[in-house]
Parts: structure tokens; C-alpha cells; sequence
């Protein structure tokens, strides 16, 4: 009853004109920072916080604002995602699975709308979460240490088979890329310079928003290049804008299951929106067997990702608000927010500043509501991008993506890399080789690193701490099903009497 009355107190809070206003902007500004290719909720927030402190809003409204933008950074994701096939952050990459397909197919209104309700689900179910269940799982995040995280995100690479059906060996070799490429630069532990090539450009490693920018904008713009040089068609756009009964009844119990689990997902601080997106498309692809069309343009496929990598970014602000932990590289600069207002986050924050903290839960209903409300009208606008031809919609494409390339380090060297690498995708492209285990295994290549690293310091290099813990066991277990299971399956559901070799009559 008490979490219900501070729940209350904190709707009247949010509900103010001030907070309103604030919650609107917020989630105006980063549904369009999201939609923009290498942005990302990091940047969006970022970008705001000297800003809302610089005009002296006070430390509900700032927080609020700044919440809102993340939220509708992780709606406006989804957008490029669909459309151009360029996810806006690393959360949306699984949408173009499908997403991007059922636009080619004329289908951009009711992807778009499926991923604006999917992300709706995920938000609000996420923060009814937080509402019910934030003193628990923060104590559970806990139970976490680096070799639990370790195993976690062998086990988000695991599900790769789920991810590209039959491409086993492709998707390997294009996992193994990803991960090669994460492993350049400093070596954090030593300081070695790993696979620089003398470049100082390198030492840092190469950023993430120049990895996606040049495998999936530089390589899209080749591809459009070449299909508009083979004479082929100009991409369909539908009348319809929304779902129909069916694509809803499809589903319906997708955007559930995929909302609880990234949820869980979300409250592990550094797991993210990538682990969440992953695990639920494959879980989701498993589930449906033999009947989808997943990778073809399955509404279930935009559905689970969506409502997934929304869910993990309001359930990584439990860490956040419980232990003062950042849940990911965005809840990493609200904290910085809540320290320039003289506010610590963690165990106490619930006891010392309620009113702040209850009207920030609340908000993110309020949230959540305006994002739906603002995302329905505007798909009629949005999908007018595909009416845009080619010979004035490459040059715009290539002029957003690379002004988002020198915004990082402001030099030509990230502009050629990005191209270098727009190249490298264009090959693997044609050759039929899936970019999701790709960027899967650059994003995670360096926490499996560090993680790994940590919890061989802590047992003295005993490898065996990878399986002490219950955790550990399970997630290594869950691992083994996910890479066997499958073609377990398939190979018990063949007819006895097929004789290895025979061919399928037709």
C-alpha cells in the first residue's frame, strides 16, 4: 500500500505543467535523435545534461526530461532501422532483420506501428517492474560477479544460430570478425598496443558509431547503388499504416514474453539492450519452429526486439536508483546527473529523496504514453522516405551518416575507416554473410574481454571459477541447449527411413 501512495504522490509531481512539458520535449527530441544514424540515447542525453543544468531546471524536471529523451531514443531507433536498413543504435540492430524486409515488401506502416506498440508494451511493463520488484532484483543483480557475466554473454553469442537459420558457418566466421575488431587498441590491463599498425588513430580502438555507420549505411548505399544500376524497382510503400487484427494476434504473446525477458535482461548492469534484442529474436524464432518467416519480413521478428531492448533500458535504471551501478552507458550519465544536483544514487536514494525518485517512475508512464500517441501520426510521414528516390536519397544518407563519423573525433582518418569498413560489409553482404552476428561480436567482444580478465583475477587463473556458481552452471548449460538442441531436434524429426544422402522427391 505505501509503494501505491508514493506512486500517487508521484503522478501529481509528473503530472505538473512544468514536468508534462518537460516529458514532451524529452520524448520529441529523442525520438529524432534516435532515428539518426550513430546517435544514440548516450549522445541524446548527453548533449541535454549541461544544457538542463545550465538553465537552472530544477532536479525532478532535469531528470524527467532527460529519462523521456532516452526512452524516445530507444521509439526512434527503430525508424532508420526499418526503413534504410541502418539501425540508430546498437539495440535496434536485430530489427533490421525483419524490420527492413517488410519494408521492401511495402510493409514500413505496419512494421512501424508493430515496433511503436512492441516498445510501448516493453516500457511499460518494464517500469510496472521497476514499480513491484526494484529492492529484490537489485539484490539479485548482485549475485552477478565478472565470471556470471562472462558466461551471460557466451551465452548471447550462442544464440546466434537462432539469429540466421541454416548459415551456421557464415554467421561463425562473421562473429569471429566482430570479434577481432573489438580487440583493437589499448589493452587495458597491460597497455599494449594491439593491432593498431602504428596508427595513433587506433589506440582507442575503433568506435562503435564507425563499425555500424560504414557495415550497414556505407554498405546499403553500394547495394542501392548497385540495384539502381541493374534497373531494379524502387521500393513498394503500402497504404496501410497500421497492423491489422491478425499481425496483432501474431503477436501479441511475442511482445509479453520478450518484454519480461529483456526486462531481466536490463537489470544485469552492463548486459544491455544488444543481449536483450538478441536472446529474445532467438527465442522468439525457436518458439515459432517450422511455421515463420523469420529474416523474410515476420511481424514477430520486429516485435521481439522492440519490445525487448525498450524493457532492458527502463530496467537497467534499477541499478541505477538501488545501488548506484550503471545499467548502461546511459544511466552511466544520469548519474552524472543526479551528482551535479548533490544526489547519490543508491540504497538510500528511495529513503532520502523519494518525491524525486517516484515522480521519475512515474514519468516514465507518462512517457510511454506520449511517445505511442506522437509515434502512430507520424508513420504516414515517415514511410514518405521510401518515395524519395534513390539518386537524392543516397547523398543524404551518406551526408547524415558521415557527419555522424567525424562528429566522434572530428578527423578524416574516421571517415576512411568507416568507408574501408563500408566496403568490408558490401562483401559479406553479397556473399550472403548475416551482419547481426557481426556487430553481436564487436559490441561484446570487449566486455567478454574485460569480464573474463577479472574473474581470472580474482581465482588466481583458476579457469575452474567459470563454473562455481550455480549462475555460472545454468547460463553454461542454457548455452550448450541453445548450440545443440536445435540440430538435436532436427536430426530426431527426421523420417526413420530416410537414408543419409537420399535427396526430397521434387
Amino acid at each position: 500500500m505505501e509503494v501505491i501512495n508514493h506512486l500517487l504522490n508521484g503522478f501529481v509531481v509528473a503530472g505538473s505543467p512544468i514536468n508534462l512539458e518537460m516529458a514532451l520535449i524529452g520524448a520529441f527530441l529523442g525520438t529524432i535523435v534516435g532515428m539518426l544514424p550513430g546517435l544514440g540515447p548516450i549522445n541524446g542525453v548527453a548533449i541535454l545534461l549541461p544544457i538542463a543544468y545550465a538553465m537552472k531546471i530544477p532536479a525532478e524536471s532535469s531528470l524527467i526530461l532527460l529519462t523521456a529523451v532516452y526512452a524516445g531514443c530507444e521509439f526512434g531507433g527503430r525508424i532508420s532501422a526499418i526503413l534504410i536498413n541502418v539501425p540508430g543504435d546498437a539495440g535496434a540492430v536485430m530489427t533490421t532483420l525483419d524490420g527492413y524486409p517488410m519494408a521492401r515488401k511495402g510493409l514500413a506502416g505496419p512494421a512501424l506501428s508493430i515496433s511503436a506498440l512492441a516498445s510501448f508494451c516493453g516500457s511499460v511493463i518494464a517500469t510496472l517492474g521497476i514499480v513491484a520488484f526494484a529492492p529484490i532484483l537489485s539484490k539479485w543483480a548482485l549475485a552477478f560477479g565478472p565470471a556470471e557475466y562472462f558466461v551471460l554473454m557466451v551465452l548471447a553469442l550462442s544464440c546466434l544460430g537462432g539469429l540466421v537459420g541454416d548459415s551456421m558457418l557464415k554467421a561463425l566466421i562473421a562473429c569471429l570478425l566482430g570479434l577481432m575488431f573489438s580487440c583493437v587498441g589499448i589493452d587495458s590491463n597491460s597497455g599494449v598496443y594491439r593491432y593498431t599498425f602504428d596508427l595513433i588513430h587506433l589506440s582507442d580502438g575503433i568506435p562503435f558509431i564507425v563499425v555500424v555507420i560504414g557495415v550497414f549505411a556505407v554498405s546499403e548505399l553500394m547495394l542501392m547503388l548497385q540495384n539502381l544500376h541493374a534497373g531494379a524497382k524502387a521500393v513498394p510503400v503500402s497504404g496501410r499504416i497500421m497492423f491489422n487484427l491478425q499481425e496483432l494476434a501474431l503477436t501479441k504473446w511475442t511482445i509479453l514474453r520478450s518484454s519480461v525477458v529483456g526486462f531481466f535482461i536490463g537489470v544485469l548492469p552492463g548486459a544491455g539492450a544488444s543481449i536483450a534484442s538478441a536472446m529474445t529474436y532467438s527465442m522468439e524464432r525457436r518458439i515459432a519452429g517450422s511455421d515463420h518467416c523469420f529474416g523474410e519480413g515476420d511481424p514477430r521478428g520486429v516485435a521481439a526486439p522492440e519490445a525487448a531492448n525498450n524493457a532492458s533500458a527502463y530496467g537497467s535504471l534499477i541499478p541505477m536508483l538501488t545501488l548506484g551501478v550503471p545499467g548502461s552507458g546511459t544511466t552511466a550519465v544520469l548519474i552524472g546527473a543526479l551528482t551535479l544536483y548533490n544526489i547519490t544514487p543508491g540504497p538510500m536514494l528511495f529513503q532520502e529523496h523519494p518525491v524525486m525518485v517516484w515522480s521519475l517512475i512515474a514519468s516514465m508512464f507518462i512517457a510511454s504514453v506520449m511517445l505511442l500517441v506522437m509515434n502512430i501520426p507520424l508513420i504516414k510521414f515517415f514511410v514518405k522516405f521510401l518515395s524519395i528516390p534513390n539518386w537524392l536519397l543516397v547523398p543524404g544518407i551518406a551526408a547524415v551518416s558521415l557527419i555522424g563519423v567525424y562528429a566522434i573525433h572530428g578527423t578524416s582518418f574516421d571517415l576512411v575507416l568507416g568507408t574501408l569498413l563500408g566496403g568490408l560489409g558490401y562483401g559479406l553482404r553479397v556473399m550472403n554473410f548475416p551482419m547481426a552476428p557481426f556487430i553481436l561480436g564487436f559490441v561484446l567482444g570487449d566486455m567478454m574481454e574485460q569480464n573474463l580478465r577479472r574473474a581470472l583475477s580474482i581465482s588466481n587463473g583458476e579457469i575452474a571459477i567459470l563454473f562455481a556458481s550455480p549462475i555460472s552452471i545454468g547460463l553454461w548449460v542454457a548455452a550448450l541447449a541453445m548450440l545443440v538442441g536445435p540440430r538435436l531436434f532436427k536430426a530426431l524429426s527426421k523420417p526413420s527411413g530416410a537414408e543419409p544422402g537420399a535427396k526430397a522427391p521434387g
